[in-house]
């Protein structure tokens, strides 16, 4: 079962780490992304620019209209994702518990079942 691991953190946490702590989160990082290749649960993934770039598209009165910023304000952004295929929603879980952003406080991970094309799973 394919599932995504959407990744959302505090905007700017990074920068405020010291050299050494950016260097072990990405490392932390880098080491997961080696063991599910490794695995072959990583189906793929990647990070997102900056909310700032984010441009916004809804229908008002029937036009398209497209505004600056992301959908809503919030604490969080959506930074970015990793597509796994796994076992179970446990082992999902499992793996999202493990992203640095989590252990260290900075964000959540979301776990969603991807749907297949029969949409069986709604």
């Amino acid at each position: 079962m394919k599932y995504m691991l959407l990744i959302w953190n505090r905007p700017g946490f990074v920068a405020e780490l010291s050299e050494q702590e950016r260097n072990a989160l990405f490392g932390e990082v880098d080491e997961i992304m080696k063991e599910l290749t490794e695995s072959g649960e990583l189906v793929g993934g990647q990070a997102l620019a900056d909310p700032s770039q984010t441009r916004t598209v809804r229908s008002v009165g029937g036009r398209a209209e497209i505004t600056d910023g992301p959908f809503m304000e919030s604490k969080e952004q959506f930074a970015g994702y990793l597509m796994v295929d796994c076992d179970s929603s446990d082992r999902a879980a499992e793996i999202a518990a493990r992203w640095p952003d989590v252990r260290m406080g900075f964000g959540v991970l979301e776990v969603r079942p991807v749907m297949d094309e029969a949409g069986t799973e709604m």
